[in-house]
């Protein structure tokens, strides 16, 4: 009998985060999410830019006001997982990823949480090189999937 209580009590324990889990919908929304600011790095790559006449001069760029550097917005292929659909949008300052923004996610607490970590990672590596965040494997493998078409289609 004096085993019966805390079994009782560590079954309801473990059996109430089962009853609360809520399995994404299948549906996705769309999501802006702003990128950390990199104004250090963005400043000493921008000072340069000036004596650079060609980084200025792409066809499809709007020009940045703080600096002669034009952004070229690019987006990535939209990847269907299992959780839901993927898509990025990243922009270059020159050859430089200044940010990436996610167009479709899917609607779950974990890729909510991933895709922070996945933008971070992403402006520190300036590539599609980054490692998936645990627990939004799915969505980080359909993320940098995305970030490389993205990276491929900039050219």
């Amino acid at each position: 009998m004096k085993r019966a209580l805390p079994v009782l009590a560590l079954s309801i324990a473990g059996l109430v985060p089962l009853w609360r889990y809520a399995p994404s919908s299948g549906t996705t929304t769309t999501t802006e999410v702003a990128a950390p600011a990199s104004t250090p790095s963005s400043s000493s790559s921008s000072s340069p830019s000036p004596s650079s006449p060609s980084s200025s001069s792409s066809p499809s760029s709007s020009p940045s006001s703080s600096s002669a550097a034009a952004s070229r917005v690019v987006q990535g292929s939209t990847v269907n997982t299992s959780k839901g659909a993927v898509q990025v949008e990243v922009t270059f300052e020159g050859d430089k990823i200044s940010s990436v923004r996610m167009l479709q996610q899917p609607n779950h607490p974990q890729t909510t949480a991933a895709v922070p970590k996945l933008i971070q990672e992403t402006l520190q590596a300036q590539s599609a090189d980054i490692d998936s965040v645990s627990g939004a494997t799915i969505t980080s493998d359909g993320y940098v999937t995305s970030l490389q078409a993205a990276l491929d289609a900039k050219g």
